[in-house]
């Protein structure tokens, strides 16, 4: 679960697992797998950092990010389709 903002300032805890791909168009917009859309604040890179911080405290030692290296965990989640093109480039 992550902590995000609404556009109109409400607190937000999402089940990052049913994220199916992040736009930016310029609000951030998360599609669910459920169909549902949320429009945040965070912009895309921050709500991709607090998933990969989520799953550092899920998974624990003995994985790559628990051992310093973010990057890699962070480059393999914005090569997946979870999130658009529009968002890479954007970055």
């Amino acid at each position: 679960m992550i902590r995000l903002t609404r556009l109109n300032r409400l607190p937000l805890v999402l089940n990052c697992d049913l994220i199916e791909h992040i736009d930016v168009t310029p609000d951030t917009v998360i599609t669910l797998t459920t169909g549902q859309i949320l429009r945040v604040r965070e912009s895309a890179d921050q709500v991709i950092d607090r998933i990969v911080d989520f799953r550092r405290r899920i998974f624990g030692p003995g994985t790559p990010q628990a051992s310093g290296e973010q990057e890699p965990l962070r480059e393999a989640w914005l090569a997946s389709s979870c999130v658009s093109e529009e968002t890479q480039d954007a970055g």
